[in-house]
């Protein structure tokens, strides 16, 4: 067997962290909090202690650490992006998806290439340059057929400036061969959810159909990495089973994955159960994740693994994202609609069709408006990955927190860009007295120089410029 694919997930380690971690002394606990914030991050023990019962002080603390170390890695900026579900089609039968094959009220559909063109267009017309293209498993939809899907989403161009310039892709585990040609066409990460890596829980939820195969979901990220996609994106589905055995377990994945290739996740995701069409384990989630504990999940994460990328989605309402981002967040989807053609005006609002109830449902506009008040910077860079920071490469710029000297810049050029491109005039003033805002804080003279000349380069017409 290949050394990299040897087991990693040992169950009885894991709830033995658990059993010992249950009642940590504040004492202990101040410990951890002080060396989180050196962002080096933590061990597992270290987590399932913060995962427990800790005293009111140090829970303050923890959520202060953690907003203060995703600042110092990332800065204020906030990527946005937007998901495309391709296909609802799915020959799985998960027990909390709308999309299971047993759901047979469920609206099927499956984007055509002409579709394709047309949603990504209306995207492009909201002002995107990041789409997260999410397809179910079908026989339909293998390797080749979503690579000619990715190649036909970065081929539409619109006016003044339209162009997604990142694909993502959140598919069934493919083979290495399969990834091969995702890499060919250029995705930026491959998301893969494993849902619970409780193997029994696994079963009972995952009725039948290729995802029944817990091993073969657990290795796709090293299948992945064995073609060169080196950005993954991990997530669970909090609410199927205990949160401490689930971001232990996760956290492990990570470690396997930085063992054996040099990098951890790009990203991490944060689902939580939410009601699916004719599924009554989503509407009673076994493991229902309360808001306060879904809060201090994010947090300690971020200390756990300070360079990751960390994702929420639309299924939370925007008063508790709001709470999130400052917790640790550092991208989100915005605008979302998470059925086949939900873009379109003749698919909008179609709850019949899509894959979850959605909890937030502003449009990027007001998004982009809140996150302003609330200080931060919105983004639409993708500039890393096109320039090869990925990988092991990335996270050499990540670790060191040099990752800021990056995303600040190019934060600041792409909001440019949407602000000329596709914002009211009232979004333009605002934004840019948050650009300039932004320009003003930087402490180096020569860079506040350098940005004002990009500035008015991107002012002049210029686009897409890079750092």
């Amino acid at each position: 067997m290949n050394e990299k694919y040897l087991p990693f997930l040992d169950e009885s380690q894991i709830w033995s962290i658990i059993e010992q971690e249950q009642k940590p002394d504040p004492a202990r606990v101040k410990e951890i909090l002080a060396k989180a914030k050196e962002g080096k991050g933590l061990e597992l023990n270290e987590v399932a202690a913060l995962l427990a019962p800790i005293p009111d002080d140090c829970l303050a603390d923890l959520f202060q650490a953690a907003l203060d170390l995703k600042e110092k890695v990332y800065g204020k900026r906030m990527v946005l992006f937007a998901p495309l579900y391709v296909s609802n089609l799915c020959a799985n039968s998960c027990a909390y998806c709308a999309f299971s094959a047993q759901n047979k009220d469920l609206v099927r559909k499956s984007l055509s290439r002409e579709e394709i063109e047309e949603e990504v267009k209306i995207i492009e017309r909201m002002g995107h340059k990041r789409i997260l293209a999410v397809y179910g498993e079908h026989p339909m939809w293998d390797a080749r057929a979503i690579a000619e899907s990715v190649e036909t989403i970065y081929q539409v161009k619109t006016e003044p400036s339209g162009e997604i310039r990142r694909v993502n892709v959140n598919s069934a585990p493919l083979d290495v061969d399969g990834f091969a040609l995702l890499k060919q066409v250029g995705i930026g990460t491959y998301q893969c959810f494993q849902e619970t890596y409780h193997r029994e829980t696994y079963r009972k939820v995952h009725l039948a159909g290729k995802k029944s195969d817990f091993d073969w979901r657990l290795y796709a990220f090293h299948r992945a990495n064995d073609a060169d996609v080196d950005d993954v994106g991990l997530g669970v589905l909090f609410g199927l089973f205990d949160h401490r055995f689930e971001i232990l377990a996760m956290l492990r994945h990570a470690q396997a994955l930085e063992s054996a290739y040099g990098a951890g996740p790009h990203t991490i995701s944060f689902p939580r159960i939410e009601p699916a069409q004719n599924s009554e384990l989503s509407t009673r989630p076994p493991y229902a994740i309360p808001d306060d504990v879904f809060k201090r999940i994010i947090a300690v994460v971020r200390l756990a693994l300070p360079y990751t990328g960390m994702i929420i989605s639309t299924r939370e309402k925007p008063e508790l994202k709001r709470e999130l981002l400052r917790l640790g967040i550092s991208q989100l989807s915005a605008g979302s609609r998470t059925s086949p053609g939900g873009y379109a005006a003749a698919f909008a609002n179609r709850p019949e069709a899509q894959q979850f109830w959605v909890g937030d449902e502003r449009e990027l506009p007001e998004i982009i408006q809140d996150l302003q008040l609330d200080g931060y910077l919105p983004s639409f860079c993708t500039s890393c990955y096109r320039k090869g920071r990925t990988g092991d490469h990335f996270m050499g710029f990540a670790k060191t927190m040099f990752i800021h000297n990056y995303c600040q810049p190019n934060a600041l050029l792409t909001y440019y860009e949407y602000l000329l491109d596709y914002a009211s005039p009232q979004a333009k003033e605002e934004g840019a007295r948050c650009i300039m805002e932004n320009v003003r804080a930087m402490p180096n003279p020569r860079d506040r120089e350098v940005m004002m000349e990009r500035l008015r380069r991107i002012e002049n017409g210029v686009r897409d410029i890079c750092v």
